[in-house]
Order: structure tokens, then sequence, then C-alpha cells
């Protein structure tokens, strides 16, 4: 089989041979990968490590890899939104799976396990604030995986038109996706005390998400409908801003992906805790063991 070949504008590596954005180097990526949005939340992550074998900081992109009972972990910081995801998603998958020195495709794929740690808003009364929600599959509002060849066949195409039929879908927005998370993750990181669901990712916090500031939202009943919808007995459970293109683009590249986020507002009872970084590290305990 030949292999493909990357050239410098596709695959762009820096002159210390770190990857374009993240500034990694294919030795220090881990398999087993943490991400988190806030690029502060990586030492919070790190603070549990028994060894710190590197720490790398560009931009949003912080990551550390180190060690946690014995197992290898890298933790990542992605930013806010899919757009970040698809550099984050895409450049590990490189460092992982291309051989930055001849710019090949690797004869033997190298499959990365990835959590996300996030937070979220909760759609329903039994995702109260505090709750941790895992995220089975993931609807996506931004539209990213839709330019990805292949996006049919890792998407639930049935729930897609079950959703747009059931919210009267507005094509002037684009088309939502189904991505799925990695069943086998979801057992593993999940077990019996999150809350398994379907989740929302949108493409903005204010207007995508139903909130009216001076701006009003296209569909004023949108979160009425998203919080009515049920497919194949779960609920749309949480907002939140990255899932959708993480399980996404994990099943496109033949990766393990997932998102468990701790709910910091109840957008169903209008609630807020905005003291959430204290109590968010039992959440990131409960995944460093069970990664």
């Amino acid at each position: 089989m030949e292999q493909r070949f990357f050239p410098s504008s596709e695959l762009i590596i820096n002159s210390d041979g770190s990857c374009f954005h993240l500034h990694l180097r294919p030795e220090q990526l881990a398999d087993k990968v943490i991400l988190v949005g806030d690029p502060a939340r990586v030492n919070t992550v790190a603070k549990h490590f028994d060894t710190v074998e590197c720490e790398v900081s560009s931009r949003e992109f912080h990551t550390i890899t180190g060690t946690y009972k014995g197992k290898r972990i890298t933790c990542q910081s992605h930013g806010i939104g899919c757009d970040n995801v698809d550099i984050v998603m895409t450049e590990l998958d490189s460092l992982a799976n291309i051989d930055y020195a001849t710019r090949t495709e690797k004869a033997d794929h190298r499959t990365l396990t990835c959590v996300r740690i996030g937070t979220c808003g909760g759609l329903q009364p039994f995702t109260p604030t505090g709750s941790f929600v895992a995220s089975v599959k993931s609807i996506g509002f931004d539209g990213l995986l839709n330019y990805y060849a292949g996006r049919n066949e890792v998407c639930d195409l049935q729930m897609e038109e079950a959703f747009k039929k059931h919210m009267d879908w507005n094509p002037i927005k684009g088309a939502p996706y189904v991505a799925v998370a990695d069943q086998q993750l979801i057992e593993q990181i999940a077990c019996d005390d999150m809350v398994k669901g379907y989740t929302i990712s949108c493409g903005g916090f204010y207007g995508p998400q139903g909130r009216k500031l001076r701006l009003l939202p296209e569909d004023p009943d949108q979160n009425a409908k998203v919080e009515a919808f049920e497919y194949d007995g779960l609920r749309i459970c949480n907002f939140e801003m990255e899932s959708s293109a993480l399980a996404g683009l994990a099943s496109l590249l033949g990766h393990r992906a997932m998102t468990c986020c701790m709910v910091i507002a109840n957008r169903y009872a209008h609630e807020m805790n905005t003291e959430y970084k204290n109590s968010i590290d039992t959440l990131i305990e409960k995944v460093l063991d069970r990664i």
C-alpha cells in the first residue's frame, strides 16, 4: 500500500519538530489523554500526577504529560469551541499516526483514548448543579463534522432526522449532526454514578444556547423543544461547546473518545454555581482512576 505524503502546507511542523499549534513533539504524547477547556485546569489535573515528564504552553493550548498510579497520561487544554477541538484532535492524531521525519502516514495505527472533562449547563430536572453527565451522543450545532468525508458513516443519521423534525429545524443554521461516543469508554468512565444522556454542542455561548441579552435567538422556543426531545429512551441532558467535535473526529480518525461534564448551571431551574472550580476536582479524580 502506497504511503500518503503530507506536504508542509498541510502538515505544518515547527523548527523544533513539534506540531504547529500545540507545540508538542511525538514522543511527548501519551496514549491516554485528558482534555480540558481551560488552560489553567491542566494544572488542576496534573497536581494529581505522581511524576511530570514535560510541560508545554502555546496560546490556549497547555499540555502536561506525566504519570498517575503507573499510567502515562497527557492532559491537554483545547480552549472553547468545536473549532479548537478540530485543531487539537487533528494535531494529536498527527503526532500519533504520522512519521514527522518522512511526512508519511505510519503503517501501524496508534489508538488514543481521549476523555474530555468539562463544565456544562443542565437541561433537565434530573441534572441539578453539581451532577456529572456522560455524553452518549452529541448533537453538533456547529457544523464542523459536515466538512469531513465519511461523516455519515460515524453519525446517527436516523436520530439526526428525528431531531430536525422535532425542532422544526431552520436550514439556514446548517445541518446538525449526531456524533457517537465510544460505548465501551462510556461504560468504563461513567459507571453508575454519572447521568448518561445526549448533549448539544453549541457554536456559541449566548444565542446558540438560547440566552437572551440584547440579541434574541432565532428560535425563541428552542430550549423548550430541546428539553422535550427523547430518542431511544434518553433525553438531552446538557448544553456545552465541544463534545460533538471530539466524538466525531475521534470516530473518523480511529480513536476512542467521550465527554463527561459537571453541571454548573441548570437552565431548567435557572440556577448557577459560580464556585464550581472548588468541586470539579471530584470528577477529575474519577476520570483519572478509571481511564
